[in-house]
C-alpha cells in the first residue's frame, strides 16, 4: 500500500476482473445435510518473500457445506513446513472445538469425533505422538493442545494428498483450472448451476 508498483496494480486488476464476473455466485446449502464436522488445514511454508512467514488456513464444513474458513499470516516463522502445518492445524482445531460448542448450545447434536485433514506426514504424526522434541514454546503449546484433544478422541487428524487438499484454496496460488475445481468442492456456485 506504501510503495505499489504495476505488479500490485496488475494484481488488483485481475482481481476487480474476477469479482465482476462472479457477481452472482455464491455459497449454497442443501436441506438435509448431516450434521457432522470435519476441516482441511493447510499452510504454505514461508510463503512470503518478505518476512518469511507462512501463510495457514482452515475450512471447515458442517455437512456438505463449509460453515468456517480462514486465511491469514502465522504470528511466527516456521523453521519447517511441519511447524507451519502444525500450526494451522493447532488454529483448524480451536474452530472445531468452539463450533461444536455452539451446537451443543443449539441443542443440535454432532458425531462425538471430528476428522481434521492435513496433507503433511509429519503434522498428523506430531498429533499423536506422545514424545516432544522441539525447543520453541509457541509450537510446544500447540503441540499439546492438539494432542489433548486427539488423546480425548474429540479431533481426529488424517492424512489428506495435497491435490485433494481443499484449503490450498485458501494458502497457496492455484492454476485457474484447480481453483475453479475447489471452488465447486466449496460449492461457491452461480445460481444457474446450483
Amino acid at each position: 500500500m506504501h510503495a505499489p508498483t504495476e505488479d500490485h496494480w496488475a494484481a488488483v486488476k485481475r482481481i476487480l476482473r474476477y469479482l465482476q464476473a462472479t457477481t452472482s455466485y455464491g455459497l449454497h446449502v442443501t436441506r438435509g445435510s448431516p450434521l457432522s464436522l470435519h476441516g482441511f488445514t493447510d499452510a504454505d511454508w514461508a510463503g512470503s518473500v518478505d518476512d518469511r512467514k507462512s501463510t495457514g488456513g482452515y475450512l471447515v464444513y458442517l455437512g456438505n457445506t463449509p460453515i468456517s474458513w480462514k486465511s491469514g499470516k502465522q504470528c511466527t516463522i516456521a523453521r519447517s513446513s511441519t511447524e507451519a502445518e502444525y500450526k494451522a492445524l493447532a488454529d483448524g482445531t480451536a474452530e472445531i472445538l468452539w463450533l461444536r460448542s455452539l451446537l451443543s448450545e443449539l441443542q443440535l447434536s454432532s458425531p462425538p469425533m471430528t476428522t481434521l485433514w492435513c496433507d503433511n506426514l509429519g503434522a498428523m504424526f506430531l498429533s499423536v505422538n506422545p514424545v516432544f522434541h522441539a525447543r520453541t514454546k509457541h509450537v510446544e503449546v500447540d503441540y499439546h493442545f492438539v494432542r489433548d484433544r486427539v488423546a480425548k478422541k474429540e479431533i481426529q487428524v488424517r492424512f489428506i494428498s495435497s491435490k485433494d487438499q481443499l484449503a490450498d484454496v485458501l494458502t497457496k496460488p492455484l492454476s485457474s483450472t484447480l481453483f475453479a475445481y475447489f471452488r465447486s468442492k466449496l460449492r461457491v456456485e452461480s445460481p444457474s448451476s446450483a
